[in-house]
C-alpha cells in the first residue's frame, strides 16, 4: 500500500480527447506545488496559497522554462473541506492528450506521485469523508447504466445503507456491555442483560438481516442487468432476436443449423430497465462434441436466468415441442417464461393457431408472435420484458444490497445472530453469547470499514478508474 502523507495526481476525466480534462492534486503540498506551475491571470494574480477555498481561477500552466502549457482554471479546495479531506487543486485543461501528458509530467517532476487506482476515494475512506460501502457507491455510481442503478448507488453512497447497519451494530454493542459487564461479576450470579428483551431485539435483528440478504438477487439484478435467456431449437431465429433487441449485428447469422455454440452475452438498457442477454445454442440432438457442450453450456445458463424467452420458429411443427418442453420447464419453475413464436410473417392461420394451442399447454407462460427479420412486434417484446422484469420502484430511502461482498458479509452475521438465538433458548452462559454476539458485530463493521484490512482494502480500490 502506497503512503497516504505524501501528495498525487491524476487526470481524472475519461481517458481519450475531448473539451476538457481534469487532473486532480491531493495531498499536503497539492497547492504549493500547483503554485509553482501555475499563475493566475488579471490584476489579481496571488499565489493560490493565499487565496480561499472553494474558488476558481483563471490562469496559465507553465513549465521550468516559463513556456505555457494551457490556458486553464484551477479550483481551490483547502482541507478539510474536499473530496479526500485533504488540500486539493483541480486543473481544468483543454482535453487534448498531449497537452494533459505535459500537465502531469510537469506535477510529477514538481513533487507528485502518480495516483494509483481508486487512491482518491481510498484517502477519502481513510481521512473519514466516507466509509467502506459509501467509497464502493462511487464506484457502482460511476458505472450505473439504469435510472435504478443509479438510485441505488447514490442512496449508498449518501450513507441510507450505513445508517442501517450502524443501528444493528448499536444494538448489539449496548448488549454485549451488558453481558461482558456481567463476567466481571460472575461470582456474584448477576444479570444485567435481560434474557427476554435479548431474545426480542436477536429476531428484530434477524428478520432486518435477512430482509437485506433476500434484497440481493433484486440489487444484483438492478447492478449488473437481468439474466434473460434466449433459447430454442437451432435455426429458431435466436440469433436474429438477439440482434434486433440489440439494434447491432452481435451474433452471427445463419441458416445453417448449430451456428451458434457457445454463448454470446450482452446488456441493452429497455426504459432505464438494463436486460443482459444471453444467446445460447441451439437445442437439438447431435453427435458432434463441440456442439453437444454448446447444449450443456446452454441449460447451466437457463438455471442462472430470471427470464427466459423460448424462441420457437412458427413455420415447424409443434409435436417435438413437448418433448422439449420437460426439460426447459423443469429449470424454469422460479422464472418468468415467454414463448416467443418467431417467423410469423411467413406462417399461415393453421401454423399459428397450433402454436397458440401449445402455448395454453404451458403453465403461467407468457407468449407472442414477432417477426425478429423484420421488425414485428419487437417493441411488444420489449413491453412484455418490462412487465416481466417486476423491478419494485426504488425511492431515496431504499436499501437493496448490490455488492457480493455485502452479501457474504451479512451471511456470515445472519448465522450468528441465529446461534445468539439458539443460546438464548438453551440457557447458554453469557461468554458464549458475547462471543457470537461480537462475531455478528464484526462481520457488519467489514460491511462499513470499522474492521478491515489491507488486502480487502486493496482488493476493492483496485477496481476503480486512475483518477478516481
Amino acid at each position: 500500500m502506497n503512503r497516504i502523507d505524501d501528495t498525487i495526481c491524476a487526470v481524472s476525466t475519461a481517458a481519450g480527447v475531448g473539451g476538457i480534462a481534469v487532473i486532480r492534486v491531493s495531498g499536503p503540498d497539492a497547492i504549493e506545488i500547483a503554485d509553482r506551475v501555475f499563475r493566475a491571470s488579471g490584476v489579481n494574480d496571488m499565489p493560490l496559497v493565499s487565496r480561499k477555498s472553494h474558488t476558481l481561477i483563471y490562469g496559465e500552466v507553465r513549465d521550468e522554462t516559463g513556456n505555457i502549457i494551457d490556458e486553464v482554471v484551477v479550483s481551490l479546495f483547502r482541507k478539510p473541506h474536499s473530496y479526500t479531506a485533504e488540500d486539493v487543486v483541480e486543473i481544468s485543461c483543454h482535453g487534448s492528450l498531449y497537452i494533459q501528458q505535459q500537465i502531469i509530467s510537469l506535477l510529477l517532476r514538481q513533487g507528485c506521485r502518480m495516483a494509483d487506482a481508486g487512491e482518491f476515494t481510498r484517502r477519502a475512506f481513510a481521512n473519514g469523508k466516507m466509509d467502506l460501502s459509501q467509497a464502493e457507491a462511487v464506484a457502482d455510481l460511476i458505472a450505473s447504466s439504469s435510472a435504478a442503478a443509479h438510485r441505488l448507488a447514490m442512496n449508498q453512497m449518501r450513507g441510507g445503507f450505513s445508517r442501517e447497519l450502524g443501528a444493528l451494530r448499536e444494538k448489539l454493542l449496548d448488549f454485549a456491555s451488558l453481558i461482558e459487564l456481567e463476567l466481571d461479576f460472575s461470582e456474584e450470579e448477576v444479570e444485567f442483560a435481560d434474557r427476554e428483551h435479548l431474545t426480542q431485539l436477536a429476531s428484530r435483528i434477524e428478520n432486518t438481516i435477512e430482509k437485506l440478504i433476500e434484497s440481493f438477487d433484486m440489487g444484483n439484478a438492478i447492478k449488473n442487468g437481468i439474466p434473460t435467456a434466449i433459447i430454442g431449437e437451432t435455426n429458431a431465429g435466436k440469433s436474429t432476436l438477439l440482434n434486433r433487441l440489440l439494434h447491432e449485428e452481435r451474433a452471427l447469422v445463419s441458416e445453417i443449423h448449430g451456428t451458434t455454440r457457445d454463448v454470446i452475452e450482452d446488456t441493452i438498457n429497455l426504459r432505464g430497465v438494463t436486460f443482459r442477454f444471453i444467446d445460447t445454442a441451439g437445442i437439438r440432438d447431435t453427435q458432434d462434441k463441440i456442439e453437444n457442450m454448446g447444449i450443456e453450456l446452454t441449460y447451466r445458463k437457463l438455471n442462472q436466468a430470471r427470464i427466459v424467452l423460448w424462441v420457437i420458429d412458427t413455420t415447424q411443427p409443434f409435436e417435438n415441442l413437448y418433448s422439449l418442453a420437460e426439460n426447459i420447464l423443469s429449470r424454469s419453475e422460479d422464472k418468468k417464461l415467454i414463448l416467443v413464436f418467431n417467423k410469423s410473417d411467413q406462417a399461415d392461420d393453421k401454423m399459428k393457431e397450433d402454436k397458440k394451442q401449445f402455448a395454453i399447454t404451458i403453465p403461467d407462460a407468457e407468449y407472442l408472435f414477432v417477426s425478429a427479420k423484420e421488425n414485428e412486434n419487437i417493441d411488444l417484446l420489449e413491453n412484455r420484458l418490462i412487465s416481466a422484469a417486476q423491478l419494485p420502484k426504488t425511492g431515496t430511502d431504499d436499501v437493496i444490497v448490490t455488492n457480493a461482498r455485502h452479501y457474504d458479509a451479512l451471511t456470515k452475521a445472519y448465522n450468528a445472530i441465529k446461534r445468539i438465538q439458539e443460546g438464548l433458548r438453551s440457557g447458554l452462559s453469557g461468554d458464549f453469547l458475547s462471543q457470537d454476539i461480537r462475531e455478528c458485530m464484526h462481520y457488519l463493521g467489514e460491511i462499513t470499514g470499522e474492521i478491515s484490512t489491507d488486502d480487502i482494502l486493496g482488493n476493492i480500490f483496485s477496481k476503480f478508474c486512475i483518477g478516481k
